[in-house]
C-alpha cells in the first residue's frame, strides 16, 4: 500500500517551484521586464516594425532573465505600494527615453539621406517604408540598411544592451529618476542629430552642388543644352559616382555616429547617476 506521507515528502523534497511560489514570482517579473520591453520597443534594430512582435516578446522575456539573474528580482513591498502604477510609468518612461536617444541619433542618416535625394533630383523616388511607416527616399532607406549592418557587424547592439544594464545598477526598480535629465538627453540628442546629418551630407551636396553649377554655366553658353535631357542625367549619375566613390569613407563615418550614440546612451546613465 503507497504511503501518502511518504510520497508528500519526496515532492516537497523535489528541487523547483511550486504554484504559489511561481503566481507570487510572476509579478515581481513582470516588473523586471517593463523597462526592457520599452527599450525593445524604441531601440533601433530590436524596435523596427520589420522585426515580428513575437519575436520581440522572445527577446524581451530573454532579456528579462538575463536582467533577474543581473540584480535579482525587486522587493515584494514594491507590489503592495500604492505607487505601484507609478513606478511601473517611470519604468517604462526610462526605457523609451533610452531606446529613443540612440533612434534619434541613427535617424541622422535617414536626414541626411533625404536632403542628398533633394539635391541630386532623386526626392521623388520615394517608397513605403515599412520601418518608417511612411514614404521615404530610397537613398535614405539604403543608407539606413548600411547603418544597420554596421550596427550588427560592430557589435553595436550588444554594446548598448550592455550599457543599458548598467541602468538596473545605477537606477534600482522603484526609484525616481530627474525628470529633467530625460528630458535634457532627448533635447540634446535631437541637436546632435542635425549636426550628424549635416557632417554626412555636406560632402556629397557640396560636389553635387558644383556639378549643378558648371550644369548651369553650360547651359547658359550653349542654350541648346536642354535642361531635363543634359542636366538631370549628370547631376544623377554624378551622384552615384560620388556614392561609390566614398563608401569607405561614410562606413568610418557610420562607425563613428554608432559609438557616438551609444556614448550619449552611456551619458544619460551617468546624468541619471549624479543627479
Amino acid at each position: 500500500m503507497l504511503d501518502l506521507g511518504m510520497l508528500n515528502s519526496k515532492i516537497d523534497a523535489f528541487p523547483g517551484l511550486n504554484l504559489t511560489q511561481v503566481i507570487n514570482l510572476l509579478p515581481l517579473f513582470f516588473l523586471s521586464t517593463i523597462r526592457v520591453g520599452a527599450f525593445m520597443l524604441s531601440s533601433p534594430f530590436f524596435g523596427m516594425q520589420g522585426v515580428p512582435l513575437q519575436l520581440r516578446v522572445v527577446i524581451s522575456f530573454i532579456l528579462g532573465l538575463a536582467v533577474v539573474s543581473f540584480i535579482g528580482l525587486p522587493s515584494e513591498e514594491l507590489l503592495n505600494d500604492l505607487n505601484f502604477i507609478f513606478i511601473v510609468m517611470v519604468e517604462i518612461a526610462v526605457g523609451l527615453t533610452a531606446g529613443l536617444i540612440v533612434t534619434i541619433w541613427f535617424s541622422s542618416v535617414a536626414l541626411a539621406g533625404e536632403k542628398m535625394a533633394t539635391s541630386c533630383g532623386l526626392g521623388y523616388a520615394a517608397q513605403i517604408d515599412p520601418l518608417a511607416g511612411g514614404q521615404t527616399p530610397v537613398v535614405s532607406q539604403t543608407l539606413n540598411l548600411f547603418l544597420i549592418v554596421l550596427f550588427i557587424t560592430l557589435d553595436g547592439h550588444l554594446l548598448m544592451l550592455r550599457v543599458f544594464f548598467e541602468s538596473f545598477s545605477i537606477l534600482p526598480i522603484g526609484s525616481l529618476p530627474p525628470p529633467l535629465v530625460l528630458i535634457g538627453a532627448g533635447i540634446k540628442a535631437a541637436g546632435s542629430m542635425f549636426v550628424a546629418a549635416s557632417l554626412i551630407m555636406l560632402p556629397v551636396v557640396g560636389i553635387i552642388l558644383m556639378i549643378n553649377v558648371s550644369a548651369g554655366i553650360m547651359t547658359r553658353s550653349a542654350p541648346q543644352l536642354n535642361l531635363f535631357s543634359f542636366v538631370f542625367p549628370v547631376t544623377i549619375l554624378g551622384f552615384f559616382i560620388i556614392l561609390y566613390f566614398s563608401t569607405g569613407t561614410m562606413a568610418l563615418a557610420f562607425s563613428d555616429l554608432i559609438f557616438s550614440a551609444i556614448e550619449a546612451l552611456e551619458d544619460l546613465m551617468m546624468s541619471i547617476n549624479d543627479g
